[in-house]
């Protein structure tokens, strides 16, 4: 944890009052544009703390909470544990999303009708998670967890699109992974992007299941 960060008198201790809470094995994870991101043990689970970046102007922490509170039931994103402010730096505290960035995993084809769905539910919702086609915010392990919710809004959405055009219409580090393993060519690249072109126009999610049904 030898980060300069770290030794801002505002975090130091934010980590002590954790350790006092009953939260073990405090390692750090990230540094984000607005937050410091840690994985930790809680009661026998695993679990990610986001604090406040002290030099951050932005203060976004209680929207998404609220957000994550919000779509828990549908299982899109790990739960909210608990929310709140230490020394007027906000924090959120959510289980742990097991797996790997979709950048760094292995897809398998239950996994594409996973984000299909998920990535669906959030567009019916009237959810744009507004990062997901920079791939860090899709974790893939034994589920698909969605994460990181500091930039979305209720707006028109774009989730769906988004994440499929990044897999299989883009041309980037994902989707030349996924092509090889799959053998697919530029014919599947073309009908992904006129099915999701008609997703934008009808919502209807059924062409883009019946195209990912052929992998």
């Amino acid at each position: 944890m030898m980060v300069p960060e770290l030794f801002n008198p505002d975090v130091r201790p934010f980590l002590e009052w954790l350790k006092e809470r009953g939260f073990s094995r405090i390692e750090f994870l990230s540094k984000g544009t607005t937050s410091l991101v840690f994985r930790a043990h809680l009661g026998g689970k695993e679990v990610v703390v986001k604090l406040a970046r002290p030099d951050s102007p932005r203060k976004n922490s209680s929207r998404e909470a609220e957000i994550i509170r919000a779509i828990e039931p549908f299982r899109v994103t790990p739960p909210l544990i608990e929310h709140g402010t230490f020394n007027g730096l906000d924090y959120i505290v959510r289980g742990f999303a097991e797996g790997r960035e979709i950048l760094k995993a292995r897809l398998k084809r239950r996994h594409f009708f996973e984000i299909a769905m998920k990535t669906a539910t959030l567009d019916r919702l009237g959810l744009d998670h507004g990062q997901m086609q920079g791939g860090k915010h899709i974790i893939v392990g034994e589920t698909v967890w969605i994460i990181d919710f500091e930039k979305a809004n209720w707006r028109k959405p774009n989730n769906l699109t988004s994440a499929m055009s990044m897999i299989f219409v883009g041309k980037n580090a994902v989707s030349e992974r996924v092509y090889d393993d799959f053998n697919l060519d530029e014919g599947f690249r073309e009908e992904m992007r006129d099915v999701l072109r008609e997703y934008k126009r009808t919502g209807r999610l059924s062409s883009v299941l019946d195209v990912l049904s052929r992998l």
